[in-house]
């Protein structure tokens, strides 16, 4: 190791390391959004009902968030191979399982088991990344690589996902995970090993488990407000039951975790703070565009699984432009121009996705509000990354683009769960005022993309709280960490606590 702390291994060696810390982003990233379109198939074959449904991305989603900022601490503690080898497996096993799931609990449960081992893996290989290539060029080129992998996986996974499911089956969406993810195991001697423990703290177990039962727990609690009204028993003491399990993580965080894993003096700085709300708003709508979607593409228009997967596209191909142009535009206009007009445009994306008819045409109903929503929440990531991560002390930057991180994956697996619910109250009051069942659960997909679209809005007025100036510059490693659109190219934290 040299004085930075990255080995100057041989290029055949630093190749290997590459690929192995390709293969572990590209398959996160895959399995963001690679479920989205088997999700009509896994209906049918488990049995799901329609608010139960949205618990195979949001299982992921909140395990992958609620852990994240934990998962960020394991290299650290146990060593980078270690980790990534244990991790890897755990990836493995858990798709697996799912794939093989004979019950509709039992693919939640491994979805959640997936985001878990991604919560772990994800800030390991950034870690191994960084830790493993000098400083300069060589480590700069393998950023780009290690970036292009998130782009790569985001967008092969709502192909891959419709191909699979169209010509094979939906288990082989989570199959395919098996024989990939051997690969990091079987390579990771190639990558250095390093004295576990190293970096002098302690795991907070507790923090992280109250926080994301607390999360999951009121998710299912505005998830069943389509069995049981929101003033119910049931609701109402759900409700309680998450208030006081995210009061004690709070609480708990604040006064007892000796090695906390939020230091809450961070989100009152106002750009911090701001650019996690907006983000919680941002994934949202797009979480909901995804997931509305594809049931409208296959069991409203009864297109099949590969079509579906083609469908996306656009949305792959306007996050990828749009980060591009944004990463040109946020030094001359700053955050608060660019995140405001880009969640504007998000936000007519979504409402015109909002008038979609079951027997629309593809070009005018699909396609343009496709490159609308995909082109405004794409142009917001890279400037909100730079708001959350740019004015804070170089100590507290990892930490802070790992709030921002985890703000992505919850936000979306929160807003998924409050967007189902009155999509299916929507549809429900049309089927008892006598409106034919497919109408009416279409018209319930559109009133929940239409809602997305009002959380756009408001994301614009909350962006007017970020900077009108360029932050102070932060080290690339740390900024492009929080720079991949959620869903389609989950985030990573290289340190975050």
């Amino acid at each position: 190791m040299d004085s930075t702390g990255a080995a100057t291994g041989s290029p055949l060696r630093l190749g290997w390391v590459l690929a192995v810390v390709g293969t572990v982003q590209f398959t996160v990233a895959l399995d963001g959004s690679v479920a989205n379109v088997a999700l009509p198939a896994m209906r049918d074959a488990l049995g799901f009902d329609d608010s139960a449904l949205q618990w195979v991305i949001n299982a992921y989603g909140l395990a992958f968030g609620g852990f994240l900022l934990l998962g960020g601490r394991f290299a650290d503690l146990y060593g980078r191979r270690r980790v990534l080898v244990a991790g890897s497996a755990l990836f493995g096993v858990a798709s697996l399982v799912g794939g093989l799931a004979q019950e509709a609990v039992h693919l939640v449960v491994a979805r959640a088991a997936q985001g878990l081992a991604a919560a772990a893996l994800a800030p390991c290989a950034l870690t191994i990344l960084n830790t493993t290539f000098p400083p300069g060029v060589r480590r700069a080129r393998a950023l780009a690589t290690w970036s292009a992998c998130a782009a790569g996986g985001g967008a092969a996974g709502v192909l891959v996902g419709g191909l699979l499911t169209e010509f094979l089956s939906w288990r082989w969406v989570l199959l395919i995970n098996v024989p990939i993810m051997a690969f990091p195991v079987l390579a990771a001697r190639f990558v250095p090993r390093e004295p576990a423990g190293t970096g002098g703290r302690r795991l907070d177990v507790v923090g992280a488990v109250l926080a994301t039962s607390g999360l999951v727990v009121f998710a299912l609690a505005v998830a069943r407000t389509d069995q049981h009204g929101w003033l119910s028993a049931a609701t109402v003491g759900a409700f309680a039951v998450a208030a006081v399990l995210l009061v004690g993580f709070v609480g708990y965080e604040a006064r007892i975790a000796r090695h906390p894993l939020v230091r809450w003096g961070i989100l009152a700085r106002r750009p911090v703070a701001g650019a996690n709300l907006v983000m919680l708003l941002l994934c949202s709508g797009q979480y909901a565009s995804f997931y509305f979607l594809s049931l409208h593409v296959q069991q409203i228009q009864h297109r099949g699984a590969a079509v579906a997967g083609l469908v996306f596209l656009p949305f792959s191909a306007g996050f990828a432009v749009s980060a591009r142009l944004a990463s040109r535009l946020v030094g001359r206009l700053g955050p608060r121009v660019l995140v405001g007009a880009g969640a504007l445009v998000g936000a007519a994306g979504l409402l015109w996705f909002g008038l979609i008819t079951p027997d629309g045409a593809y070009p005018v109903e699909i396609l343009v509000p496709s490159l609308l929503a995909s082109v405004g929440i794409g142009v917001c990531y890279v400037p909100l990354a730079a708001a959350a991560t740019g004015d804070v002390p170089a100590e507290d930057a990892g930490l802070a683009a790992g709030l921002l991180n985890s703000s992505s994956q919850i936000g979306g697996s929160l807003g998924l769960a409050a967007l189902v619910t009155v999509s299916t109250a929507c549809a429900t009051g049309l089927v008892e005022r006598g409106e034919e069942t497919r109408t009416a659960v279409d018209a319930g997909y559109a009133r929940g993309l239409s809602v997305a679209g009002c959380l756009l809005v408001v994301a614009a007025l909350c962006s007017l709280v970020l900077p009108g100036r360029r932050p102070t510059q932060v080290p690339a490693e740390v900024a492009s960490e929080a720079t991949e659109p959620p869903g389609a190219e989950p985030r990573q934290a290289s340190e975050v606590s």
